[in-house]
């Protein structure tokens, strides 16, 4: 004879049912959560595998800095124009590692003595110096907004790590000559060379090559057109890491 179920056990199951949703809902958030995540990586790494071949069309700090512009009256035009990489001298590349990123070549990504030295210098109480290499630039200026807040920093290394991954460092390099701030809402070597020196990237010499890369560390507080003695003086030390790199240094098209 079957045995009878009380009330009290139909009540228990009913409760554990009950009990079971609120799990099965945040499952179910976990899994929109991850796949999101997982499709925003995904379309990121696809993003910069195009990009491996394809010019930039703009990039992420051109577009908040236009903003700005147009926010505040008048608004100065955006001067970007991509110019391939063969159409750089190889002496404006070398000209930018020598000023900004000399371990360049061989590092995957992160510079870990210039960060070592960028942490004492800037616990010694004096001017802030950053540790950015060429690539994690690109990384920052290519896909995020300006900030220093450290979700910011782990997607910059992100990045980072995948841009090295995915590019050669001649790509990282030239991509990196395309997108630079050289002035005022002029970004690339294409607009530096025709609105400093009234010529093609192609034609620039050496002085002018460190006198643009002299100026990228505040593109717009330097000049390029009219260099200060600083950036006259920073050039003329440019110049003369570039000798003793040799032009060997940096492989370039």
């Amino acid at each position: 004879m079957p045995r009878a179920i009380s009330k009290t056990s139909r009540r228990g199951k009913k409760d554990s049912r009950r009990g079971r949703k609120p799990n099965g809902r945040l499952r179910a958030i976990r899994r929109i959560i991850v796949r999101t995540i997982a499709g925003g990586v995904l379309f990121i790494s696809l993003l910069i595998l195009a990009l491996r071949w394809l010019p930039a069309p703009t990039s992420a700090f051109m577009m908040t800095r236009h903003a700005e512009n147009l926010s505040s009256p008048p608004a100065r035009p955006l001067d970007y124009q991509w110019v391939s990489g063969r159409r750089i001298p190889a002496h404006m590349a070398l000209a930018v590692v020598a000023a900004e990123d000399q371990n360049f070549p061989h590092h995957w990504g992160f510079d870990l003595k210039a960060i070592g030295q960028a942490v004492r210098h800037n616990r010694q109480g004096r001017s802030i110096r950053g540790a950015s290499t060429i690539s994690q630039q690109v990384a920052k200026n290519l896909f995020l907004w300006s900030g220093r807040g450290y979700g910011r920093k782990a997607l910059e290394a992100g990045l980072t790590v995948c841009i090295e991954l995915l590019w050669p460092k001649e790509r990282i390099l030239e991509m990196y000559l395309n997108i630079a701030e050289f002035g005022d809402n002029i970004y690339g070597v294409n607009a530096a060379a025709r609105r400093f020196f009234g010529k093609k990237p192609e034609a620039l010499t050496r002085h002018e090559s460190a006198v643009l890369a002299a100026v990228l560390p505040s593109p717009r507080r330097l000049s390029a057109a009219n260099p200060s003695p600083y950036v006259l003086r920073r050039a003329a030390w440019i110049q003369r890491q570039m000798h003793q790199l040799g032009p060997e240094y940096v492989e370039w098209p």
